[in-house]
């Protein structure tokens, strides 16, 4: 499985320009399909989301033409599908699959409607309850209420009322008062039970009319769709950006200082999820706003827990629930029932792989309640994202906590494809400084002086490697066999406590040091299983206020966003005499010559092996140390880090 190993971080500060909305882009698509005349549909959404919508809609003989960017030509079809017959297979984009169903149903067609296996476990059974009271002919082809479906050619008797269920999707009911207009007559949709996520039909409504189409609505239980209702082209039209995808940068703001501001949705948006910042602005948060942005900040005595009912707010919500880490006492979050039916089970989600981190976490059916946590675990499994855009964009707020690895991680791609490139702009990671060099260049007595003089953390790599080779030996497992010494790998015992060095509760600080260790170090770091089962425990070295580490890679692949890149080396005669000196003064008999050699053949072995091997990476400073002493070493690597710190 891919993933995506995030820093630490330690604040957020800038702008964002905000993705389009993925539930406007898939209705305005839609409804340019089903209007008279042509739309031009600008800063649409570029996700997986509206590739199904578009995808469908030119399978249905929708033309449908780039015209660069994010705009598109759409001609519409004036409510007749040129297409009457297709299979349409629409992934797990439900603003895709809910609203097709109803269109397609009253269509005329024989049109079968399928997804991911996922989408065949989100209920539609409501939705096509309310549509064979219109007369649609449709049939479940797997578990009955649940995709996929068969669309088949009905004698449609429009009018009348229409009774759909409220409170286990919205989109059942966008669905059929998007479809409804196709019928010609007036028909009455009534609500059964409580209305949810309401804020999503105000820009059901709200797109339809600029479409020319005007429902009537009583409250949220009675909407009539009135006699002669058409699709009329607006022209052009604007699709705003995502008030769901908003909530994670100003979130973002809120936990790491600020401000971000994020552009695309102001005061004055027709999405609902806007009001997260109203949440936030409960928990504390500091929000401005504008006609076409809103900003966050860190309040100065830090967020604080709160009580919310979320029905106005459903996907944005979740946002809050990971934002409760960084709170004051803790955050309840109620009417979330709609959760259960997303693109996975969000509450039993969102609660696993929060207790993942340590946090204390309750659910319910329609609730979930998160604890503050002062004392962040890093899963070494990772954060399971289950398919799950907001998952993945929800837990990357937890990198304030600890350095997380976040499993599956291209999931943004169904709403916002660049998501972590967009968050790496606004926020600054815990600093490191990478030294890397071969072996006895100096680069540990180096880096550890550096990161004295800094106050800053401590990472010599070349000590897991050597402990790996240690604990390799002890467990029987030859140096050479990948899957023994990767296993030895992945289950290290090992704690580092200042100058001390425990594995399984023994020290171990002199064992690791012998030649014999050495050689083994280098052996097994050439095997790339035990590099990955390395990888992600280095990584959590990375710890507030920063971190020097060295090591062969460093730079290359432990940190490649590090600031500052030293390969600090000297020649092989020079590294030679230089342990050899190290040798006699710990009382150990050794002579230059086997030494010599041995570092030749270390050299040649770190620099040919096929993963991460000893170079110099382009963005690197070279420090050559074969004349210097080890403070002007020293000296060279803080002026360096100081100017690249600005």
């Amino acid at each position: 499985m891919e993933f995506l190993d995030l820093p630490p971080l330690v604040s957020a500060r800038g702008t964002v320009r905000l993705p389009g909305s993925k539930s406007i882009s898939n209705r305005v698509l839609l409804l340019s399909a089903l209007a008279e005349g042509t739309t031009e549909v600008r800063d649409l959404l570029a996700s997986d989301d509206t590739a199904r919508m578009l995808e469908a809609l030119q399978t249905l003989g929708v033309k449908v033409e780039p015209l660069g960017g994010d705009a598109y030509r759409v001609h519409g079809c004036g409510g007749n599908f040129p297409v009457r017959e297709a299979d349409l297979f629409l992934g797990n984009a439900g603003t895709a699959f809910r609203p097709l169903t109803a269109a397609l149903a009253l269509a005329g067609g024989a049109f079968k409607l399928s997804g991911v296996p996922r989408m065949h476990e989100r209920p539609i059974g409501d939705l096509v309850d309310g549509l064979r009271q219109l007369g649609a002919d449709i049939a479940y082809l797997g578990n009955e209420g649940f995709p996929p479906l068969q669309l088949k050619p009905a004698q449609i008797k429009p009018g009348g009322v229409v009774k759909v269920r409220g409170d286990v999707s919205s989109q059942f009911l966008t669905g059929l008062l998007m479809a409804l207009p196709l019928t010609g007559v007036e028909t009455t949709v009534e609500v059964v039970g409580e209305l949810i996520s309401k804020p999503y039909i105000e820009i059901t409504l709200a797109t339809m009319a600029r479409f020319g189409v005007n429902v009537a609505r009583d409250g949220w239980q009675r909407f009539v769709v009135p006699a002669g209702s058409r699709y009329r082209s607006p022209g052009t039209i604007y699709v705003e950006g995502d008030a769901s995808s908003a909530s994670y940068f100003l979130a973002l703001g809120a936990i790491g200082g600020g401000p971000v501001r994020v552009e695309g949705v102001g005061r004055d948006s027709i999405q609902g999820d806007i009001r997260f910042a109203e949440a936030l602005a409960q928990m504390g948060a500091v929000i401005e706003m504008g006609d076409n942005w809103i900003e966050a900040s860190a309040p100065t005595g830090g967020l604080r827990g709160i009580s919310l009912d979320c029905n106005h707010i459903p996907d944005a919500a979740m946002t809050l629930a990971t934002t409760a880490l960084f709170a004051a006492g803790p955050t309840t979050l109620t009417n979330i029932a709609s959760w259960r039916v997303k693109e996975t089970d969000r509450i039993a989600a969102m609660a696993k792989e929060l207790r993942k981190l340590g946090a204390e976490v309750e659910e319910g059916p329609d609730h979930i309640r998160v604890s503050p946590l002062k004392n962040f675990m890093s899963p070494p499994e990772g954060i399971d994202t289950y398919d799950d855009h907001r998952i993945a964009m929800c837990f990357s707020l937890a990198a304030f906590g600890t350095a997380l690895r976040i499993n599956d991680p291209k999931c943004v791609a169904k709403t916002f494809p660049d998501y972590f490139e967009r968050l790496s702009t606004v926020t600054r990671p815990v600093p490191v400084i990478a030294i890397d060099g071969p072996s006895a260049s100096g680069k540990g007595t180096v880096a550890a002086r550096v990161a004295a003089s800094l106050g800053w953390h401590y990472l010599d790599s070349g000590a897991l490697y050597r402990l790996t080779a240690l604990a390799a030996k002890r467990a029987g497992a030859a140096w050479d066999d990948e899957p023994a010494v990767a296993a030895v790998a992945a289950k290290l015992d090992v704690v580092f406590e200042g100058e001390s060095i425990r594995l399984s509760g023994e020290e171990v600080g002199e064992a690791i040091r012998t030649e014999e260790m050495g050689t083994g170090a280098s052996k097994v770091a050439a095997l790339p299983a035990v590099r990955e089962a390395l990888l992600f425990r280095q990584r959590l070295f990375r710890r507030a206020p920063g971190l020097v580490g060295d090591g062969r890679d460093m730079g290359s692949v432990i940190f490649p966003d590090a600031k500052t890149k030293v390969f600090l080396t000297a020649s092989v005669e020079i590294r030679a005499e230089r342990r050899y000196k190290q040798l006699i003064a710990k009382g150990i008999e050794a002579t230059i010559t086997p030494i010599l050699q041995d570092l030749r053949e270390r050299d040649e072995r770190d620099s040919q092996r096929s993963v991460a091997p000893l170079r110099q990476t382009a963005d690197a400073e070279l420090l050559e140390t074969t004349t210097l002493t080890i403070d002007e070493a020293v000296a060279k690597v803080l002026g360096w880090a100081k100017a690249k710190a600005g």
